[in-house]
């Protein structure tokens, strides 16, 4: 009797034991688009209803069907469409490449953040998020000792940018100008740099001279090759650190500047940005966004603002967050120089 009640007792422990088993079994992967967090193991994915949501927020009433431009979810942890981020952009070298390095830290920081404040006063329906958008590699005038036309910035700055941005919680965007070089070759080295979750990447075709010509005395180009070569690192990036999306920069205010753009790859783990790069008075800035970002829809779109070549012929050339989100569709990336 004591062995028949032994092996009843011994069938119903395995039992319960397989039916746990199955249980979390079953439970663990409901959603494909799920992805367990390193830190605590649990389960989250996008909110495609939100998603969507602010998706049309930004199309600002399109009736084309262009916008929302159509792409995949992105990975959780996505920073987009869910802030808008407000950049200052530039070089720790020069004080004429843009607002970041042109003045000290401290008044950099003040000045950021009463931008920051103009743009949650325009819009409420945004978080702004803010970001130094540094320039890792520059064009250069004489080819250096590579004959490439680039000069790559020392890591020490990129640190110096990293731990200012962690004063003020800033993303921090690491931006190449390839000159006589390539996406493919620029990008690697700042890798230990991308594995970082707070930093993204930019992208300058204006300065991607194929045909030999010196950077400044061209605009140059990008294929969907070149931009695809940085979406495919980023996302291998992403894949083997288990972190959240990369956002990818691509400047443009020409129509030579990007072609094939219908052949960019949209993916789950980058978010692309095409940021309209120009300077100029509001008609000629607003008609080279219609006609370069609006009409090739990519994903995300950008503005950069410039605070001197574009007030030269009065402050009213310098567009204001209210006027900015009037356009279609509404620029999510916004950057100063």
């Amino acid at each position: 009797m004591k062995k028949i009640r032994f092996s009843l007792l011994y069938v119903t422990c395995l039992l319960l034991l397989l039916y746990i088993g199955c249980k979390n079994h079953n439970s663990s992967g409901k959603n494909s688009g799920e992805i367990t967090d390193k830190n605590n193991s649990e389960k989250k994915a996008i909110d495609t209803a939100v998603y969507n949501k602010i998706l049309q927020q930004l199309a600002n009433g399109d009736t084309t069907g262009k916008w929302p431009a159509k792409a995949p979810y992105p990975l959780p942890g996505a920073i987009l469409p869910y802030y808008r981020i407000v950049a200052f952009y530039g070089n720790l070298y020069s004080k004429r490449m843009g607002i970041l390095g042109e003045i000290p830290k401290d008044s950099m920081f003040k000045k950021l953040r009463q931008e920051i404040a103009k743009w949650k006063a325009a819009d409420s329906t945004l978080p702004v998020m803010p970001a130094l958008h540094y320039i890792a590699v520059t064009a250069q005038g004489s080819p250096g000792k590579e004959g490439k036309h680039r000069m790559r910035m020392p890591f020490q700055q990129i640190d110096t940018i990293i731990n200012w941005a962690k004063e003020i919680n800033a993303l921090v965007f690491v931006d190449i100008q390839v000159g006589h070089s390539t996406v493919k070759e620029e990008v690697p080295p700042l890798e230990k740099y991308l594995k970082m979750p707070q930093v993204h990447l930019g992208i300058d075709p204006e300065f991607s001279l194929k045909n030999g010509e010196i950077p400044g005395t061209k605009i140059g180009t990008f294929n969907a090759d070149d931009v695809n070569a940085a979406i495919d690192f980023l996302a291998d990036v992403v894949k083997k650190n288990n972190l959240p999306p990369k956002i990818l920069i691509v400047h443009r205010f020409t129509q030579g500047m990007i072609t094939d753009y219908e052949k960019i790859k949209k993916v789950p783990e980058v978010q692309v940005v095409m940021d309209m790069d120009g300077w100029g008075d509001k008609i000629l800035k607003r008609s080279s966004y219609l006609r370069y970002i609006y009409k090739e829809p990519v994903q995300f779109t950008g503005f950069k603002l410039f605070y001197k070549n574009d007030i030269k012929k009065g402050k009213d050339q310098f567009y204001t967050p209210e006027e900015l989100l009037k356009f279609i569709p509404k620029p999510i990336y916004i950057q100063y120089q």
